[in-house]
């Protein structure tokens, strides 16, 4: 049995309850040892096996997990943050199902929860934006045609920007030229949410590339953008009041028949 595991966005009790001991009766661990916090690996048992994945293959990886299955283990594949969003588990789902390894997946904390966290901000503001775009700067790793950047900046919503810390200048061209969004449009860059060494800087569109060059960012950041990092926005409807909904009546207002 193979479980796919969200490791969360940096600190170690980020993981879920079902993360953690889902770790705690594996028998081997496959762990992506670029991004994962090593010390998610002290909920394991003591003396398992723990396989750094970062230089290792996919091939490499189902190795490790059939040498597993032969001895009747179980195995977590750790993955960062939530394994959904630039996890590469489609591919390991594919060939498990083809090979009749079992396995499921354990969602986890997404560094871009951390970051709003770490900041603090909501994303969906009332009156500002009620969606928020999760994208990535075309780089060594294209996007598709529809999904350039300076498409998806055109809708202004807010918007959380993965692995594109070293391609702020481009990332800056993109999303002015959009056209809904201003140079001086509030931005953040959020270095390691959640870790010891998180940073937070806020800064504008126009200044992310300086921001990022003045502070030394250049890898594992989060770059947000929108005017939900600003100070204007609508109360919501959900605690007012005046608002009713299926738990309350507005103040006033006449009860349902």
């Amino acid at each position: 049995m193979v479980h796919i595991v969200g490791a969360g966005c940096g600190t170690a009790d980020l993981i879920t309850v079902r993360g953690a001991r889902l770790l705690g009766e594996a028998d081997q661990v496959i762990y992506a040892g670029s991004l994962v916090n090593p010390e998610l690996l002290r909920y394991a048992r003591p003396g398992i096996p723990c396989h750094n994945s970062a230089r290792l293959t996919l091939e490499e990886v189902l190795a490790l997990i059939e040498q597993g299955e032969e001895k009747g283990w179980t195995t977590v594949r750790l993955h960062t943050g939530d394994p959904s969003l630039y996890g590469a588990i489609r591919e390991q789902m594919d060939v498990l199902e083809k090979r009749g390894i079992p396995f499921d997946v354990t969602p986890g904390v997404s560094s871009f929860c951390g970051a709003a966290a770490a900041i603090p901000a909501e994303y969906t503001l009332p009156g500002v934006s009620q969606s928020l775009i999760i994208t990535r700067m075309a780089g060594r790793t294209p996007v598709p045609e529809g999904e350039a950047l300076s498409a998806l900046a055109s809708h202004g919503a807010s918007m959380a920007l993965f692995l594109s810390a070293g391609m702020l200048r481009e990332v800056t061209e993109e999303l002015l030229a959009g056209g809904a969004y201003r140079p001086d449009t509030p931005a953040a860059i959020v270095y390691k949410a959640s870790w010891p060494e998180e940073q937070v800087y806020r800064c504008t569109v126009a200044a992310l590339e300086e921001t990022a060059r003045k502070h030394g960012i250049t890898r594992t950041a989060l770059i947000l953008v929108g005017d939900f990092l600003g100070d204007a926005y609508r109360r919501s409807d959900l605690y007012n009041p005046a608002f009713s909904h299926g738990c309350r009546e507005a103040a006033g207002a006449t009860p349902c028949p």
